[in-house]
C-alpha cells in the first residue's frame, strides 16, 4: 500500500494485524495499532469496523515521546 487514506474503515485494511496492549481492561477498552505499509494505523478497539487513522511511524514515534514524557497526563485525569 503506497498511500492509505486517513479514517479508512478499518475493516477495509485487509490483513493488517491489529495489536492491542496486554494492560488493556476486558470491556475492550484501548486502541489498537497496525503496521499497514510503510505506516501505523490506529483504531477503537470498541469500534474495531470504524474508522482508522493513519499515521507515519515519525508522526508516532513524536507522540510516544511525548506520552513518555508526561506531556499528555493532563488529558488522562
Amino acid at each position: 500500500m503506497s498511500e492509505v487514506p486517513n479514517g479508512i474503515g478499518a475493516a477495509e485494511l485487509a490483513g493488517a494485524r491489529w495489536v492491542k496492549a496486554k494492560a488493556s481492561d476486558a470491556l475492550n477498552e484501548c486502541i489498537e495499532l497496525a503496521a499497514v505499509g510503510e505506516n501505523i494505523a490506529m483504531r477503537n478497539s470498541r469500534d474495531p469496523k470504524g474508522p482508522a487513522l493513519i499515521f507515519t511511524k515519525g508522526e508516532l514515534s513524536a507522540f510516544l515521546d511525548g506520552a513518555v514524557k508526561g506531556e499528555f497526563n493532563g488529558m488522562t485525569v
